[in-house]
């Protein structure tokens, strides 16, 4: 369970090296000029000098004020924006400059909407399949919409080749990491994605650190198995403030390398574990 205590130091395996070369500022400048919020940037992702060095982004969508704020997430809590709607357009168009063959969208929550924004994410899947050559694969980093099922067939209906849902955490700390969600109502979102479409790909990604137990994780493992889950990632949680939840624990990358071999013999036949693993991460590569 989660307890204040002082900070620990980040080990040896979380001093992560720059890459060399690629194109961070090409990419990096052509989202600021479309206008576009990414959460590499807003979540201050660890990868995001690597993954714009490779020409890949994860797109945020519905503005960068979230109406929920959870203890561990850097991203904005604010009054919500009015839709822009030309942005799924644009999300498009920078994913053509940018020659992408995998998208990955993801947004704030919006709960000030009564669709949760699903129709802005459809609207955005449908601009990217319709503008992109060759048959552009788009996974969509979806909220819980509240457990509004008529809002999730709006996304699934849209044809994304992926709907990916964080659970997070383990269910006795959601009322310290995110209180405004619901452990159950995001289990129940996976099983209501496959009675939708059964053979739409699901995916959740959960983060280590806030003090949970290998035996917890184990059961939250097994828990989105059986909900329908087949994709899963596993990181290490990163304390973006003072102001956000502390690390209670580092794991190591041979803990990492345990835990991803308890989730295959779950049943995940897709599995990325690591200190450095993220959602959206590589995300082609757990698709492929």
């Amino acid at each position: 369970m989660y307890s204040e205590t002082k900070q620990i130091r980040k080990p040896s395996w979380l001093k992560k090296k720059l890459p060399r070369g690629g194109d961070y500022q090409r990419v990096r400048n052509l989202i600021s000029k479309a206008g576009l919020n990414t959460v590499c940037q807003e979540a201050n992702c660890p990868n995001m000098f690597e993954c714009y060095s490779k020409d890949t982004s994860t797109f945020m969508i519905l503005g960068s004020n979230c109406t929920r704020n959870c203890r561990f997430c850097n991203i904005g809590f604010a009054p919500a924006l009015p839709l822009d709607q030309d942005e799924p357009m644009r999300v498009a168009k920078a994913a053509l400059d940018l020659n992408l063959k995998y998208v990955v969208v993801t947004s704030v929550t919006r709960d000030d909407l009564e669709d949760g924004g699903a129709a802005h994410f459809a609207n955005t899947i449908k601009a990217i399949k319709n503008t992109l050559p060759n048959n552009p694969k788009v996974e969509v980093l979806i909220p819980d919409f509240q457990g509004n099922i008529e809002a999730l067939k709006i996304v699934v209906s849209a044809n994304p080749d992926v709907v990916n849902h964080n659970i997070e955490t383990i269910p006795s700390l959601y009322s310290t990491a995110r209180p405004e969600a619901n452990y159950q109502q995001s289990l129940d979102l996976f099983k209501n994605v496959k009675a939708i479409k059964a053979s739409m790909p699901v995916k959740s990604g959960i983060m280590l650190g806030l003090g949970e137990t290998f035996e917890e994780l184990e059961q939250t493992m097994e828990d989105l198995f059986k909900a329908g889950c087949d994709i899963l990632t596993l990181g290490q949680y990163l304390q973006p403030t003072k102001a956000h939840l502390a690390v209670q624990k580092y794991y190591s990358p041979e803990e990492f390398k345990q835990l991803e071999k308890k989730a295959r013999q779950i049943g995940f036949k897709k599995v990325a574990a690591g200190p450095f693993v993220r959602s959206s991460y590589n995300a082609q590569d757990l698709f492929y």
